[in-house]
């Protein structure tokens, strides 16, 4: 009994931390702002992040229990998704995947935003360099006291391989 209390109270402990050192607030954007707003901004911050390669930066922007999904251009089947599941998975990624080839740009567009209580699912367009990924993401995103964090994204939705203009 007295271990599970201790696992709660670190877990209260963590979250609290998390949420007044990161996510939308660590962006200068006061809990409780237009929640599309942060959202936004959040996105923004992710993208601009990766371009300069700030991976302590990236990595306050996501939630403890955070994950990435390569869909692999199967929407509709899960049993050939690649994970990365917690915060080291998801910074192997950057580290080794995403920042070796050096984008110029990463960039949302066509956002679609929507919030339910604490959480909000985005489907949106991803530019990364030359390569645009025509509403080929999703990201989860979740509020804790007040501040949003990024807590999944699921990229290659698309049935198609990006197209570069």
């Amino acid at each position: 009994m007295a271990v599970g209390i201790w696992v709660l109270w670190l877990a209260g402990c963590a979250q609290a931390e998390q949420s007044a050192a990161g996510g939308s607030c660590g962006l200068g954007r006061a809990p409780g702002s237009d929640d599309s707003a942060a959202i936004e901004a959040l996105l923004a911050a992710e993208g601009e992040l990766v371009v300069a390669q700030s991976i302590d930066a990236l990595m306050a922007l996501w939630s403890a229990e955070g994950y990435v999904a390569d869909a692999k251009h199967t929407p509709e089947r899960s049993d050939d998704d690649q994970f990365w599941r917690g915060l080291d998975a998801i910074r192997h990624r950057y580290v080794r995947t995403v920042f070796p080839g050096a984008p110029a740009t990463a960039s949302r567009a066509d956002l679609s935003i929507t919030v339910a209580g604490s959480r909000a699912t985005v489907l949106a367009t991803t530019q990364i360099g030359a390569e645009i990924a025509k509403a080929g993401d999703r990201w989860g995103l979740v509020r804790l006291d007040g501040c949003w964090f990024l807590e999944n994204l699921t990229y290659n939705l698309e049935r198609t391989a990006p197209s570069v203009p």
